[in-house]
């Protein structure tokens, strides 16, 4: 059991890391689309690439990834995307939130854990492309696994071509392995990205899911994929539709206001911003997901 699921990880954690690869030549080709917009300097739309650590609480290395952000670029303004493969003994804390969703015998005695997964965020240059969030996870203690994850469009000015075509296409890929997915990772997403204290979602949904484990790791680690594969398809033809379209002052603020929604549910209410500075990952890594500017009343 024990050789299977270093197996498991490791197919898990190539995944995201080819997935990461594939959604980083994307969006530098969207910027090299635009290189004859009012950006000129050929360093612009490149990603920045860095290592990032988890220190254990002893001291310890504990894994760590690579973080990649795009910042200024003529189509995004800031977007990172994120692969990380950690491991160790989850804090008292951890495991406590983690105990609260779900009953997991033994965790006290034994809080070893391993985690892989991408994590990307997407803040445009213009007030009409939507912010965009996907993120797809494994997760392995002794006492079970699960995988986790999903994507939601977030735009300050929506359009419903968008967000229609958007769901479209996720709604297609869930389709191919259980018909019931769409409905309930839909309905799912709405009560996770909704903001209690301002009384509204943060976006116009997506999909999500946790804590995700049919029996089947085979079966389970394709549906992860499939979200993976999904979010290309379903986000860079609004992109190319919204890119150029004309923006007023008054859209942009809109758009920073929006932003101040996004950063207030993160550092708020996100389960993967809590787990990832609760477990001692680079906070610069796990902070990724900030706009680089937004505004409140």
């Amino acid at each position: 059991m024990t050789e299977q699921f270093d197996d498991h990880k490791t197919r898990a954690a190539a995944w995201f890391r080819a997935l990461r690869d594939e959604i980083v030549a994307a969006f530098e080709a969207l910027e090299d689309a635009q290189r004859t917009g009012p950006f000129k300097d050929a360093s612009a739309g490149r990603f920045e690439v860095s290592e990032t650590r988890r220190t254990a609480e002893d001291g310890s290395d504990a894994g760590g990834g690579l973080m990649s952000v795009m910042r200024g670029g003529r189509v995004f303004e800031k977007v990172g995307v994120n692969v990380s493969t950690v491991y160790g003994t989850l804090n008292p804390r951890a495991r406590a939130a983690m105990m609260a969703r779900k009953d997991m015998p033994g965790m006290a005695e034994d809080p070893r854990f391993w985690a892989s997964g991408i994590s990307l965020v997407a803040h445009m240059q213009n007030p009409h492309t939507p912010a965009v969030h996907l993120n797809t996870r494994m997760f392995w203690t002794p006492h079970g696994w699960w995988f986790g994850g999903g994507t939601d469009l977030n735009p300050s000015l929506p359009h419903d071509e968008d967000t229609q075509a958007f769901h479209g296409v996720l709604k297609a890929h869930c389709d191919r392995h259980d018909l019931s997915h769409y409905p309930r990772y839909k309905a799912w997403a709405d009560e996770y990205f909704y903001v209690p204290h301002r009384g509204r979602a943060r976006g116009v949904g997506g999909i999500f899911f946790d804590d995700h484990n049919t029996g089947d790791w085979e079966a389970d680690f394709a549906f992860t994929q499939e979200v993976g594969r999904a979010f290309l398809p379903a986000f860079v033809p609004i992109v190319e539709r919204r890119r150029d379209t004309p923006w007023t002052e008054a859209d942009r603020a809109a758009q920073l206001a929006h932003r101040g929604l996004y950063a207030e549910y993160n550092l708020l209410y996100d389960r993967g911003t809590r787990f990832g500075l609760e477990t001692g990952h680079d906070p610069d890594a796990v902070l990724m997901s900030m706009p680089p500017l937004a505004s409140w009343p």
